[in-house]
């Protein structure tokens, strides 16, 4: 692999140090090899020279909860609450998927990622197929931590969704056993029982005692909707956060999605536990699930990150959108200093990196780490002046900023561009298969 010197940009590190310097930054067999004014008289042997003057060098975006199985759903499950929006749409259509739909949502989903900046994903499939979530993450070059979705109980499942639970944990295990650690570490695993309304106690327990036994992440959704929390007390005579954490369901390894409804008891228990949370400010306001309490998780110690969640119930898959109504709702609820631009920017680079535990390959630019990394053009009008950089990347950022991705070294945006994609081909197939699976579930 060349090496690739990206030069006189505006490096922003984002570990925590609030550093920002104007040099280079060099990249060797895919990890950050040196950075700073002097970079350039070691890269002799640079053959990729990425002019970054005027534009923003930053690690990569982590967006810890996403549903790559679900883009090509956008627009099929409009003005729905939660309950509704999965029994009624979400779920027919999950079950009214092949491999064909699959394989073209995920690389819709993965060419809309990479476009807008977004190098690494924690995802949530669907129940089966999950070998082509995997082949596609390899192929296109983002990093994943992912897994199937776990469902054996619940009212409203398809039945194409309903496991048994013996199944559901057999095809989870088959899945870790092949695709954690692939692509060089770039592909790894994570059980994801989808959420408490849809699993039964035995495989919540059984998932959690595998995920604590190999150090493997747990996730999955809680405290999202106020109808939800109804649905889990009337069943369980309390939260699904406190029923979760008595069945092993908390701890470092476990990645809550949501956590709107979290009362300040339970985030400070969650806190004590080590149990992150994964802030979705689009999906949680379309679905009218409400407006999380992110400074009081911060302020509690969680470890908190950021994440679209699934095009149905956000319709885009854009950090740089989640970034602005992250900083807005959280004005919005606690004041307007109440969270700074390079807070909100940490949910998505190191802050997100530590949720998967991953701080210590990617998330902030330093010497040793993953060379995933974006170029980010400061040129734009909706941003001009930039006063500062990173106020004007969080508030003004948008997706067509982005004019240059590297995922461990590999260039997979040049010059705003996916490489190795022909999207007027792929959009045409998207078309075909939405078609095909709104007809399959019976909703065309």
């Amino acid at each position: 692999m060349n090496d690739i010197l990206i030069r006189n940009g505006l490096v922003l590190p984002c570990d925590g140090s609030n550093r920002r310097m104007i040099g280079d930054v060099l990249v060797r067999h895919g990890r950050i090899a040196a950075i700073g004014a002097t970079v350039n008289q070691r890269a002799s042997k640079a053959r990729t020279l990425i002019d970054a003057t005027n534009c923003a060098v930053l690690p990569g975006f982590v967006q810890s909860h996403v549903h790559l199985c679900q883009t090509i759903m956008r627009g099929m499950a409009e003005d729905l609450p939660l309950l509704t929006w999965l029994r009624d749409r979400i779920w027919p259509l999950e079950a009214a998927h092949d491999d064909e739909s699959l394989s073209v949502s995920t690389q819709l989903s993965i060419a809309e990622l990479l476009l807008s900046g977004t190098t690494t994903v924690l995802d949530m499939g669907t129940t089966h197929g999950h070998d082509v979530v995997f082949e596609m993450c390899d192929r296109m070059g983002i990093r994943v931590v992912g897994g199937k979705a776990m469902m054996d109980a619940g009212r409203g499942l398809p039945r194409r969704l309903r496991e048994s639970t013996t199944a559901s944990l057999r095809e989870s295990d088959r899945l870790c056993a092949r695709w954690h650690g692939a692509a060089n570490g770039r592909i790894r695993y994570a059980y994801a029982p989808r959420f408490i309304l849809s699993c039964s106690e035995r495989l919540l327990r059984e998932t959690s005692e595998r995920c604590r036994a190999d150090g493997i992440l747990l996730h999955t959704h809680a405290a999202e909707h106020p109808a939800e929390r109804a649905a889990v007390r009337a069943a369980f005579g309390r939260d699904d956060i406190d029923v979760l954490a008595s069945w092993g369901i908390a701890g470092p390894n476990v990645v809550l999605a949501h956590g709107v409804q979290l009362t300040a008891a339970q985030l400070r228990r969650a806190a004590r536990r080590g149990t992150s949370v994964v802030h979705c400010p689009s999906a949680n306001l379309k679905l009218g699930s409400g407006v999380a309490p992110l400074r009081q998780m911060l302020d509690a110690g969680i470890v908190v990150g950021l994440g679209c969640d699934g095009a149905p119930c956000n319709n885009n898959l854009d950090a740089w959108t989640e970034l602005r109504h992250a900083a807005l709702l959280a004005r919005l609820r606690s004041g307007p200093s109440s969270l700074p631009a390079s807070r909100v920017l940490d949910l998505c680079t190191l802050s997100g990196a530590r949720v998967l535990h991953l701080d210590n390959e990617i998330g902030s630019i330093e010497v040793g780490k993953r060379a995933d990394l974006i170029v980010v053009s400061l040129n734009g009008i909706h941003m001009a002046p930039v006063v500062d950089a990173v106020s004007a990347l969080v508030m003004s950022g948008k997706a067509q900023d982005v004019r240059h991705v590297l995922v461990d070294g590999r260039h997979l945006v040049r010059d705003g561009e996916l490489t190795g994609v022909d999207l007027g081909a792929l959009r045409a197939r998207v078309d075909r298969e939405a078609r095909k699976i709104m007809a399959r579930a019976g909703l065309a």
